[in-house]
């Protein structure tokens, strides 16, 4: 076998349609052990496999996320809600990232704050197993289970924040979405039901019942789904806050618990 030159990499990258071909194939230069690992690995992605899952991890807020095969890749949007949750959090907090996926916005946060009390949950086992990995440095512990019946009793009344990264997508929208986010990730990751809104309304209705007084839930939605995701939060005695980020496309809401207990 002729090694790939860096050059044929990235020819055989572009002419597969990857816009950033250049970028890739330094990556795949990268992380390969030797040229027939790099064969394999050009191959991969050119058959559609998206690059986080060719070469296992992915940059997110400054850190190197591991990322399993049919595993939901974080978004470089999503960064907009960990900057946000940072902003709001000190150090000592207690974390929950649900529906975690990788675990990278727990991971994330706990790493920006310093110090965290970190709890990740998401009813996909593959997402579990890999989220242990990420959640290691922060000493976070991971839960298998279906939203908050995954988490322990003991984390009642006591979330300081609660990450939510739901699925938003609306079940009619998800053949739409590019091939490698179709084909490669679980649907369960992006099907958000008929609106997309259906496992965001579980959240909030039940956000109370684990959030310290002044706590606070953050989720991403779209721009046209925040109408409906604020009425939401309201109905669940919440008070939203919108906040945009136009450099990373991105709209998270933040959503606060005045009650007491």
């Amino acid at each position: 076998m002729v090694p790939l030159t860096r050059t044929a990499v990235v020819d055989r990258l572009r002419a597969s349609g990857c816009v950033f071909a250049e970028d890739e194939a330094d990556l795949l230069v990268e992380a390969a052990a030797d040229p027939e690992e790099l064969a394999a690995m050009v191959a991969r992605r050119v058959s559609g496999l998206p690059l986080e899952h060719v070469v296992g991890w992915a940059e997110f807020a400054g850190l190197r996320v591991a990322v399993d095969p049919r595993v939901f890749v974080p978004r470089r949007r999503t960064e907009a809600l960990v900057r946000e949750a940072a902003a709001l959090a000190a150090p000592g907090a207690v974390v929950v990232d649900l529906c975690c996926g990788t675990g990278a916005l727990g991971a994330a946060l706990a790493a920006s704050l310093g110090r965290a009390e970190l709890h990740a949950a998401d009813i996909d086992p593959a997402a579990v197993a890999c989220a242990r990995r990420n959640v290691r440095a922060a000493e976070g512990r991971v839960y298998e289970g279906d939203l908050y019946e995954a988490l322990p009793d003991a984390l009642r009344g006591r979330v300081d924040v609660l990450l939510a990264n739901v699925p938003y997508v609306p079940s009619d929208e998800v053949a739409l979405l590019p091939t490698e986010a179709r084909e490669h990730e679980a649907r369960l990751a992006l099907d958000g039901g008929a609106d997309g809104l259906d496992v965001l309304r579980r959240v909030t209705a039940r956000a109370p019942e684990w959030l310290a007084p002044g706590g606070r839930l953050l989720f991403e939605t779209s721009e046209r789904q925040v109408p409906s995701a604020v009425e939401a939060v309201t109905g669940a005695g919440l008070v939203p806050r919108v906040v945009t980020d136009e450099e990373l496309y991105a709209t998270v809401v933040v959503a606060t618990w005045v009650g007491a207990r």
